[in-house]
Formats: structure tokens, sequence, C-alpha cells
């Protein structure tokens, strides 16, 4: 797994096999566990603040240096979405689309807050601004299909936005999600803001959302009794709850400077004009 810039076995020790779309083995993956995510959450509340204070330019170079790391191992990329089942066709527009991605959003970096902050009219002596900061820390449960841009395009808005965050990875397509965080680790992503963990949604999806000391928790996938009880155990700390439907994180609605305001509270400050 990828916690804290490093690369951590479960701690307990367990493991489950991935197989191809025809049964075959192709690797062993780790089972992570609550505790797995509970260290992740500390190492990511103790990494958000600085990460929050990196000024907007140093941000969207970091994320367009971590689409470069991406395009320099396309053909690993490209290789293992076609061992998980993906035609080479497909394998191909994934990589490319997820590396356009990334430099999308390092575009947004220095702009998503004009887009959205506001002077706002008032009828008393004031200056009114509402603009926008980050929410914290988000719990992800990542798409099960396309598993290296459904990872792309959930992390790239949130931490852009100044957002650590802590991504269950694809449990049948998590080949990609370590790659990618090798990219990671290869860049200049401070240790913490991004942590990937992989294992089994059914088993970790209400820790993550319980969890008090997580902001939000951003779940991808149609399991409507999973998402009722994301939104019942959120409401235990008003944990804001996002989630995603989609089935093909290619198309145009997935990317969009809406996508960093769903990972940001609006902040109004009132400044007097007279004494």
């Amino acid at each position: 797994m990828y916690i804290g810039g490093k690369f951590p076995r479960t701690e307990s020790g367990r493991y489950y096999a991935v197989n191809d779309k025809k049964g075959n083995f192709i690797a062993n993956m780790c089972l992570g566990s609550r505790k797995d995510f509970r260290n992740a959450v500390v190492i990511a509340r103790k990494a958000q603040k600085s990460w929050a204070g990196t000024t907007a330019m140093n941000k969207g170079q970091i994320l367009y240096r971590i689409a470069e790391m991406l395009e320099g191992r396309r053909a690993q990329f490209v290789a293992e979405l076609i061992t998980q089942g993906e035609s080479e066709k497909d394998a191909n527009l994934e990589v490319d689309t997820a590396i356009d991605r990334l430099v999308y959003y390092a575009g947004w970096s220095d702009k998503y807050q004009q887009f959205f902050s506001s002077v706002n009219p008032v009828s008393s002596a004031h200056f009114n601004f509402s603009c926008l900061e980050p929410v914290g820390i988000i719990a992800m449960i990542a798409s099960e299909n396309q598993g290296l841009l459904g990872l792309v395009s959930i992390i790239a808005p949130a931490i852009v936005g100044g957002n650590t965050v802590i991504v269950l990875a694809s449990e049948s397509k998590p080949m990609t999600a370590i790659s990618f965080a090798e990219a990671l680790n290869s860049s200049d992503v401070p240790g913490g803001v991004v942590n990937i963990i992989t294992g089994n949604r059914s088993e970790l999806f209400s820790h993550m959302a319980s969890h008090m000391d997580v902001n939000t928790i951003l779940y991808c996938g149609q399991d409507d009794k999973m998402m009722t009880e994301i939104n019942e155990l959120a409401s235990n700390n008003l944990k804001r709850t996002i989630f995603h439907k989609k089935h093909d994180w290619l198309a145009a609605d997935c990317e969009s400077p809406y996508m960093i305001e769903k990972t940001q509270e609006v902040k109004t400050t009132w400044h007097p004009t007279k004494v």
C-alpha cells in the first residue's frame, strides 16, 4: 500500500489474489484493514495544514510533475491495464486521458479561487468576501472500473484544492493504483498528501464513513444500500458525502472546476469600511 510516502504492508498480514477476466492469477495484493485506514488518517491530518498552505502555483507544478511521471511510464500502465482485462485501444485511451486530466487540474490550481469566490453586496458599511478553503481529509472509495483513470479523476481535484486524501483503490483492478503510487513517490508530492489502500470495499467502507477525523467521504459506484449506510454513518460528525455514479470516467463531465468546488468549504469574511 502507499501511506505517508512509504510502501508498508498491511498490519494484518492479509492479502488477496487478483485475477484477470479469464480467472488467471496475476498478483497478490494487500488486504487493507481498519487499522491501516486509521494510520493513514493520522498521517493525512499531519500533512494537511502544510499542504493547504502550499501556493497555488506550486500545487499546479506538482500536479504537472505527476503527469510527467505518468507519461514517462506510459507503456507500463498500458500493459497493466491490458493485463487487468482492457483492450489495447481502451488502455491507451485511459492512460492518455489520465495524463491530460492531471494537466487540466494543474491549470485550474491558480484559477478556481477567482472562479468561485465573490464580493457580496451588503446593506451595512462593510466589505463582504466569500472564498474557498479545503475541507481537510477526504476518504475516497475509487471506481471499480478504469482502475487508473477513475483514481486520477477523484484525487487530482481534491489535492489541487488543498485537501489530503486516503483512497481505497479498485478491488478488482488495483495494479495501476500501486504503480500510480510509485509515480507519486517519484514526483514532488509531500508524503501523506495522497495515501492509497488496497482491499475490500464492503469491509472498509463503514470505517471510512464513521471515522470522526475524516471531513468528507467520496464514493464511486452504484450500490444504493452502501450509499444509504454511508450517509447514515457520515451524519455522526456531519461529514460531507460526495457520490459519483459514473460508469465511464472518459465522459466530458468528469473533468470540471466543480469537481474541485465539491471538496471545498466557503469562508465568508466581513470587514468594516468605516470606524
